[in-house]
């Protein structure tokens, strides 16, 4: 493996951490229960997989850069807007296209930006 920045390296670390401490979930939702496959989401977020070309991981390493940055991802949205039900509401009078087939999460971020 290539040497890693330290910005890619703290990635990995916060990933596994969440893994660790079972907050880590699959782009689905599910709780990830394997450690290669939190290893794997880990070097994907930090731009290190070698799996994809070297264009798609500086992509992703800087969409987690800017995501990090920014210290809030779209579950923590999700989680202070209270329920769906509430978000689906407040989207409706906002006229948002689409909403019925959103998430919890998409719907916050929709009604938010």
């Amino acid at each position: 493996m290539a040497k890693t920045s330290g910005k890619q390296g703290a990635t990995v670390e916060r990933v596994m951490h969440e893994y660790k401490h079972g907050e880590l979930k699959t782009s689905a939702g599910e709780k990830v229960k394997n450690r290669r496959q939190a290893v794997a989401i880990a070097l994907s977020e930090a731009g290190e997989s070698d799996r994809v070309s070297p264009t798609e991981n500086r992509t992703r390493a800087g969409r987690t850069q800017a995501r990090e940055r920014q210290g809030d991802t779209g579950e923590d949205r999700a989680k202070r807007a209270g329920t769906r039900a509430e978000l689906y509401e407040e989207a409706k009078r906002k006229g948002i296209a689409g909403r019925s087939t959103m998430s919890k999460a998409a719907l916050a971020k929709a009604v938010d930006g």
